[in-house]
């Protein structure tokens, strides 16, 4: 699946893809921290997505972690959310009875620099994570899609607007499925798509044949970059004091 990702770059350079992307919030970014990003700790990052109100593409910081819209507790959907961080490209329009299913017209992009995926090793206790990129991109903009909730604030009690995101994942490809080789959901990755496919995503006329196209593109191996880094589980820095998404040499490993 897609629990680890990385994003390294300014949020302007956003604008660099999307000309007339909008920001709805003054975007700040922990480079620092961005450079991994987990999952599980239900951060916000900035999504781009059409508006329903002005149909122009805008720019907004969402939670990893869709929380559906008919939610009335949230602490009541805590141990749920952990599975709503992912959504299988196969059971957003087949599976009828799934919430992807209801959502799947509210759809964005996640903007990353890359993302982290472990691969298991027969012999050895600890998986090996790896750093994977698309070639020669500085971002990709992963297809997602967003729910919107309502929900009392736990201070005040006033009615939020809350916006949270799923990343869709697909079956992998030759390289993706050897470095995640492991676990409930081996043999997944994120749903990587050119720019082009990406910007066709959020169009807001997208017929069916094109989204069942973009739903079963599969990216080339030979388009990923793969690099082995240091455990970026935890708080503490490399013993090489590098940053989480360089190279890190695992002695003996096995090559792919």
């Amino acid at each position: 699946m897609c629990y680890d990702v990385s994003f390294t770059v300014k949020i302007r350079e956003l604008a660099d893809y999307f000309p007339d992307l909008i920001f709805d919030d003054q975007i700040e970014i922990n480079f620092s921290a961005a450079i991994h990003i987990a999952g599980h700790a239900y951060a916000n990052h900035p999504i781009i997505y059409v508006n329903r109100e002005d149909l122009k593409l805008h720019c907004k910081l969402m939670e990893w972690g869709v929380i559906p819209f008919y939610v009335k507790d949230e602490k009541v959907f805590v141990r749920q959310r952990a599975n709503m961080l992912n959504a299988r490209s196969e059971r957003i329009l087949d599976d009828k009875t799934s919430y992807w299913h209801k959502i799947r017209n509210r759809r964005c992009l996640v903007p990353v620099s890359g993302i982290f995926e472990h691969r298991a090793i027969k012999g050895w206790k600890k998986k090996v994570p790896y750093y994977v990129n698309v070639k020669g991109e500085r971002l990709t903009f992963l297809p997602a899609l967003y729910s919107v909730v309502e929900l009392p604030d736990i201070e005040t009690g006033e009615m939020i607007k809350r916006y949270t995101f799923t990343i869709i994942t697909r079956a992998a490809n030759d390289v993706m499925g050897k470095i995640h080789n492991d676990g409930e959901n081996a043999g997944r990755m994120p749903l990587f798509l050119p720019f082009e496919l990406s910007k066709k995503w959020l169009n807001e006329d997208l017929n069916l044949e094109d989204y069942k196209a973009i739903l079963d593109y599969e990216l080339p191996s030979d388009q990923l970059e793969y690099t082995p880094v240091y455990t970026i589980r935890g708080k503490g820095e490399r013993p090489d004091l590098k940053a989480k998404n360089e190279y890190y040499e695992w002695e003996d490993l096995p090559q792919l």
